[in-house]
């Protein structure tokens, strides 16, 4: 396997796993991740408001942070563990199969979003490590507020990086698909950011004009 992302792309589909069962939870589909992850967000929301009693304007408050808090997550986790490869052959496994997959075939419409299995255990793992941060500051009961916003930034951030590899870019949106593309066939170690460009350009990670 390389050691550097390649700028070379396949049409068709990878195999990441030669175990059937295993290789099925590697692929979904747009409604389906909409329908888990939806339904997740809003029992979270749910749970906040009328189990954990969070007054509204604080879950608000929170959830609304979370929101901006995942786009820079968004830009850590793909710069640095997505892209994350050396000579080790079991970090060149892991790469495969969280990212480097997509980078040599970044049109497998099955896997152009993260499947709800591993998405649920890796969110699992996000919950626990804000938990024990909210822990620390003495208020863990707001990681119910602060996680549904997160992970419905996720779910946005998701959602728009599929549009951006099988669909038409809206004229509003058009340079946030020109980045992506960039990333993907020219740059990739640029232009890691997929929602916006924001922290690209805090980085100093933006592709050349």
């Amino acid at each position: 396997m390389e050691t550097k992302i390649s700028t070379k792309h396949n049409s068709g589909t990878a195999t990441i796993f030669k175990n059937p069962f295993l290789e099925s939870l590697t692929r979904t589909s747009l409604k389906q991740n909409i329908f888990v992850f939806g339904l997740v967000v809003v029992l979270l929301v749910y749970n906040a408001l009328f189990v954990k009693n969070i007054p509204i304007y604080t879950f608000l408050g929170l959830f609304i942070l979370a929101l901006f808090f995942w786009t820079f997550s968004e830009y850590i986790l793909h710069r640095y563990l997505f892209h994350w490869i050396n000579e080790n052959k079991y970090v060149q496994r892991f790469h495969f199969i969280m990212h480097g997959s997509h980078h040599l075939y970044p049109r497998d419409m099955e896997r152009l979003l993260m499947p709800p299995v591993p998405g649920l255990i890796m969110a699992s793992i996000l919950f626990g490590v804000f938990y024990l941060i909210f822990s620390l500051l003495g208020i863990p009961m707001y990681t119910w507020a602060f996680f549904p916003g997160f992970f419905l930034g996720y779910l946005l951030y998701s959602v728009l990086h599929r549009a951006t590899h099988i669909q038409k870019p809206p004229k509003r949106f058009k340079y946030l698909w020109r980045h992506h593309s960039l990333h993907h066939y020219k740059y990739p170690d640029k232009a890691f950011g997929v929602s916006n460009t924001f922290w690209d350009r805090v980085f100093g990670t933006m592709p050349p004009k």
